[in-house]
Parts: structure tokens; sequence; C-alpha cells
């Protein structure tokens, strides 16, 4: 089969969860049935590879344009890389999208070659409100743009339950051309590596417990919940904020008032690493860390809690979208509901309350370590047997297969 991949992020420019998933599905893809399958991604970037069964190659527009709105030039850009994009793809079975950013030029390859599209289920724009605060009115362009590809796609994957039943309810999509595949992990990447020199590196006391957190500054990643959460942890432990690329220049400046205001509440020490990590000292801080906090206020499915788990890092996270199918309550970690009333996938009711509830999570895990370890190591098991990529490309490669009978028995 010749697959052909849209994608915003590919590496070395990957930020977010659908990156990572698009960069080891390809990776995996190439290598089913002895590479027998050819996969061509484009990407926005100038990103530039030639292999034996994987072309990548980056687009990058130059051209000048004028904006009424700057909030909107991220949105304007991005249909300008769809149309460069929908120009270059040729020779391919089935094109596959991931995100809205890449969804208008699938829909134009899907009538410029005539062939079937499908979308990956990363996030949908009606649960992600907040980015009215980055886009302006282009936020309407954009959740435009996702419902008419939605509308249009030949088939769906969803990386949960929880996204299908959002995909059919938003959109009306019918359940049958919809399929649940969740992300995976690497697992000889990550897995439990204990390097006390990236401790060092960092500034973390090799001697005391931390608590991590790793994810963009955004409000769906509800990082300024943990950071209120703090004065609620008890003494004796580190946090660790890995935590950079702030969507806006408000929400920077809420996180480093909200972050210097837990400083002052609190005697933990609290190390906050703004840059971009290596995939190798990121490794390293989940397997030293005593618990991993996810969180988030919508999460499709959460990729960062299988790193963790993988790494034998027991998980505190949110009970929203895809998580609940990822952690295993008492087993694997401890799930936190973001409502008292026990609704998902919305901001919290009662903030305050949420970010007790999330220090106490992380305290009962840290009042029994050894709790802690074993729900860990059930963790890692957990990876193996349910999250390879290897596996999740079979199930994708068969995706596409029946996508193509049912287009063919359309037509």
């Amino acid at each position: 089969m010749k697959i052909g991949i849209l994608t915003n992020e590919y590496p070395p420019y990957v930020y977010g969860g659908a990156g990572v998933s698009v960069e080891y599905l390809t990776d995996e893809l190439c290598k089913l049935d002895q590479g027998r399958h050819s996969v061509k991604v484009l990407c926005f970037g100038d990103q530039k590879e030639q292999g034996d069964n994987l072309s990548v190659s980056g687009v990058n527009p130059a051209l000048e344009f004028r904006t009424v709105d700057p909030r909107h030039r991220k949105f304007l850009e991005t249909m300008l890389n769809d149309l460069v994009m929908a120009g270059e793809l040729s020779d391919v079975d089935i094109v596959h999208c991931h995100t809205w950013y890449s969804h208008l030029a699938g829909m134009l390859v899907r009538q410029l070659l005539q062939i079937p599209m499908v979308l990956t289920t990363h996030s949908l724009e009606p649960h992600r409100p907040w980015k009215v605060e980055q886009l302006g009115t282009a936020y309407h362009a954009s959740s435009w743009v996702e419902r008419t590809a939605y509308q249009n796609a030949d088939g769906v994957v969803a990386v949960s339950q929880a996204m299908k039943e959002d995909v059919h309810k938003l959109y009306e999509v019918p359940l049958e051309r919809i399929g649940i595949i969740h992300n995976g992990i690497s697992l000889d990447q990550y897995k439990p590596t204990c390097d006390p020199q990236v401790l060092d590196q960092y500034g973390i006391d090799r001697e005391i417990p931390y608590l991590l957190f790793v994810g963009r500054i955004t409000r769906q990643k509800g990082i300024i919940h943990l950071v209120n959460a703090i004065r609620f942890i008890d003494p004796g432990v580190q946090i660790v904020l890995c935590a950079g690329a702030p969507d806006t220049k408000e929400i920077g400046e809420e996180m480093e008032q909200a972050v210097n205001e837990a400083r002052r509440q609190t005697a933990n020490s609290i190390v906050w690493i703004p840059e971009m990590l290596t995939k190798e000292a990121i490794v390293a801080l989940y397997s030293q860390a005593a618990v991993f906090v996810c969180p988030s206020v919508y999460e499709p499915f959460g990729i960062i809690n299988l790193e963790a788990m993988a790494c034998e890092t027991p998980v505190v996270a949110s009970k929203v979208g895809g998580i609940p199918e990822v952690v295993i309550p008492d087993q694997t970690g401890l799930l936190v509901a973001i409502d008292p009333r026990g609704e998902t996938d919305v901001e919290p009711a009662n903030p305050q309350r949420f970010s007790e509830d999330l220090a106490a999570a992380v305290n009962r895990l840290l009042r029994a370590p050894e709790e802690g370890r074993e729900m860990g190591k059930q963790a890692r098991k957990r990876v193996e047997a349910h999250f390879s990529w290897a596996s999740i490309a079979a199930k994708t490669l068969g995706f596409y297969q029946q996508t193509l009978k049912s287009r063919g028995s359309k037509t």
C-alpha cells in the first residue's frame, strides 16, 4: 500500500502527543510486511528525508500577507501550508491526516486524487474553547475546517472510546466509520533508566523524592491547577515542572505568577524547567520520580501517561477523556475527578477542590512508597501488554484496508 501522511508536527519539530503519535506510527508502518508498504509524509517545516520506503518533506512557503487580527496569522499560515501540501502529494492509495492543521490539505487531496481520507482524532476543537485566546475569531474557522473534514472523512481513527463517542456526537460521523486504535509507546526507548547526573544537571536533590509534570503551558494540560495544589502537598518533597512553550503570553505570565505564589506558600522546593529536554533526559526524570502527575482538563488519550508508566512510575491523573482507558485506579495509579458532580472534559466547577484532590492523591502515594513502587511495576506490565507501537501500526494498516474496501464498494 502507498500511504500519505499529512501532519503539522514531525521530528525534529514535535511539541505534543499528536507529533509523538505520527513519529512512531510512521516508523512502524514502514516495518510492516518486511517493508512492502511505502509512506510519504508531508509536514510543516524544513524536514527532508528519503529512505527505501519512507519520504519526508517539510513545507514552509514564504509568502508575506496582511491580517486584520494578528491572532489570525497562525490559521492563515496553516491554510497556506495545506494548499502547498495538497499540490505536492501524489501516487498514494490513501491519505491519513493528523489534527485540524492538515485537514484542508486532506480534503483537497481526497478530491484531487480521488482516494479515501482517514483522520486520527487527537483532539477536537469544540472541547478546546480556550484556543480563542490564541486564534481569536480564527478559532471559529479552525472549528469549521475540522467539522467539514470529519463530515467528509471515509474513516476516523479514535484514540479512545471517549473520543469515538465525541466524534459521533459532535460531528454525526456514522459509528461504522469510526475505529478505536489507542496510541502507543516505544518500549525500547521508554524504560526504567536511573541517571542521577540528570538530577544534578537540573538542580534536583537526589535524596528527596519528587513529583513530576511534563507538558506544555496550556489550559488543556491543567498545569495551573497543579501549581495551585502545591501548597496542599506534604512537606519533604520536591516538585519538578518540565513546562514550557506557553500557548500565549498571558498564560505564560499567569504560570509565572502562580509558581511565585506557590513558592511563598510552601517550604518544598519547586524546580521549573522551561526548556525542551532530550528524550534521554525525560526518560531519566520519569524513571526517578516518585509520582507523575497529569492534571489535564481535556485529554483524548494522554501519551504522556504511557511514557511515565513505561518507566515504572505511578501516575496521578485527571479522570477525563481517554485517561481512564490507560490508567487503572489503585493498580497503575490514581484518578482524580475534575468536577465533584462526576462530569468529565469540563473546566473544574470548583478549581480549589480539584487542586486539593490532586494533592490528596499525590500525598497518598508519597506516604506509601511501597504501594507506589508496586503500582509502577504494574504500570510497566500494562504498557507492555497493550500499547506497543508495532501492534498499533498493524491495526492501523488493517483500518486502511477496511476503509479502501468500503469506499470501493460504494463506488
